[in-house]
């Protein structure tokens, strides 16, 4: 019997009842902050305030090193074309034409026969 009370019991509740929660207040979707949330996260926000530093500290390099990689790249060019110039001006320089001119004044002349081998008898064939 005691069996049968205790169904009859189970049955006189709406299954209604059963699964509803009782409600719970609502939060407000405000930030709050406060003291105590402050001093609790304070690890965690100079974590990500040094990270900031960092990043900025990193883009400033960066920008400082493309600058100068610009730089570089632009004097190279132009000492590639001085390198290029000046081979040039040898070029043209060391030709036999314009050697002779510019010896002329010195009072050197163009050969007009070939060179000539010079011979020296040693001394023990005197």
């Amino acid at each position: 019997m005691l069996q049968e009370e205790t169904i009859e019991t189970n049955q006189d509740i709406p299954a209604e009842e059963e699964n509803t929660i009782s409600p719970e207040p609502k939060k407000e979707w405000r930030l709050r902050i406060n003291y105590s949330a402050l001093v609790q996260n304070m690890p965690f926000i100079g974590f990500l305030s040094v990270l900031a530093l960092l990043y900025i500290a990193n883009s400033h390099l960066a920008e400082k090193k493309i600058r100068r990689i610009n730089k570089l790249g632009k004097e190279i060019k132009e000492l590639k074309w001085e390198y290029i110039n000046v081979k040039s001006e040898l070029m043209f320089r060391s030709k036999m034409s314009e050697v002779s001119k510019s010896v002329e004044p010195l009072g050197l002349k163009q050969l007009s026969s070939p060179p000539q081998k010079i011979v020296l008898k040693k001394e023990t064939e005197k």
